[in-house]
């Protein structure tokens, strides 16, 4: 299936991949352009997430000095209190969505990016991320908390400074609830967590791993659709943040920093990426069937200028790839893990 046209199924959502390797034999073959990345202070005394800024409305940032989190101040979610009404219609359904929506800066410095922090810097964050959501978990009107970065202009990020956001909802939005489906079946049938199974086959499989840990593996997954999209499992049963002891939580830093260094050193150039925890609802109900899980879809495809659209037949009949998922596991398990900027 290395070069002929076929479609794969991705378990998690129950949807099709068309792979079509045969269009671009060497992907990578030809010119590698790059770009003249600017440089950023360490301190920009206009960006309203640096230490001591003023942020909307009047708020000023503390002095802080590590991971700093506070309250949206353009929150897309609104308190319960605010909700709207309820408008029961076939064709013209609306519902009231509360949701908490809070932000994570992950330093003090606005010049850096996840893979420049240290690892105590990263481990940190991910205790910050796992603190927010045992606070958002505890509220009863909370059943999905969703922990995304959005990083560089490509992604719609409207400031460098880097960070990350957390979204606390009363539902499920649709892409763990279709992921709760298909897990929910598979253990059904299976008696086993989809995607524990998913990292087991993997591992032994050996051809679309990346970075691999005592407790985590990144990989390409089969059923990928950006081109160099990868997914973060446990190797180990989890089914939030919340089940990572102290070790886990410094091995998931080790992961995440040298996943995102590779994706730096492909293009040179700081990588843009969509990524984010899918952890399980907190409904108060028990969920076996799910696995704790990291999802990074960046766009770029054969330089740093040069991406992905979904376009014509991928947004009127599916999403569709040329690197098979396969080539780009390789290609990105090749790289350094020494950032570009300090070779």
């Amino acid at each position: 299936m290395s070069d002929i046209p076929h479609r794969r199924l991705n378990p998690l959502t129950g949807e099709y991949v068309l792979v079509s390797p045969h269009r671009t034999q060497r992907p990578w073959q030809g010119k590698v352009e790059r770009v003249q990345e600017t440089s950023r202070p360490e301190y920009d005394p206009k960006c309203y997430l640096c230490p001591g800024n003023e942020r909307a409305g009047g708020k000023s940032n503390p002095q802080y000095t590590g991971t700093f989190a506070f309250d949206n101040d353009f929150a897309a979610l609104l308190p319960l209190e605010n909700s709207g009404q309820a408008q029961d219609d076939p064709l013209f359904r609306v519902e009231p969505e509360y949701g908490i929506c809070r932000v994570i800066c992950f330093s003090p410095r606005h010049n850096l990016s996840l893979p420049e922090l240290s690892l105590e810097e990263i481990e940190d964050v991910i205790s910050v991320w796992t603190d927010e959501t045992r606070i958002l978990s505890g509220n009863p009107n909370i059943a999905s908390i969703q922990i995304f970065e959005n990083k560089g202009e490509l992604m719609g990020c409207s400031n460098p400074h880097p960070h990350s956001q957390i979204w606390a909802t009363q539902r499920l939005p649709n892409e763990p609830a279709k992921e709760l489906i298909q897990q929910r079946a598979y253990f059904a049938k299976h008696g086993r967590p989809m995607l524990e199974d998913v990292a087991s086959r993997e591992m032994e499989a050996d051809c679309r791993a990346v970075v691999i840990n005592d407790h985590w593996v990144a990989l390409v997954p089969f059923w990928a659709t950006w081109p160099f999209e990868t997914i973060v499992l446990p190797r180990f049963r989890a089914s939030s943040l919340l089940d990572l002891d102290t070790a886990r939580r410094k091995s998931l830093a080790d992961v995440l920093k040298r996943l995102t260094t590779k994706y730096d050193n492909l293009f040179e150039v700081s990588f843009p990426y969509s990524m984010g925890f899918h952890q399980s609802p907190f409904d108060s109900q028990d969920h076996p069937e799910w696995t704790l899980h990291m999802h990074f879809y960046p766009p770029l495809l054969r330089s740093a200028v040069i991406r992905k659209f979904m376009v014509g037949f991928e947004m009127l009949g599916m999403p569709g790839r040329d690197i098979t998922p396969e080539s780009a596991a390789e290609r990105l398990r090749e790289l350094s893990e020494v950032h570009y900027k300090n070779t």
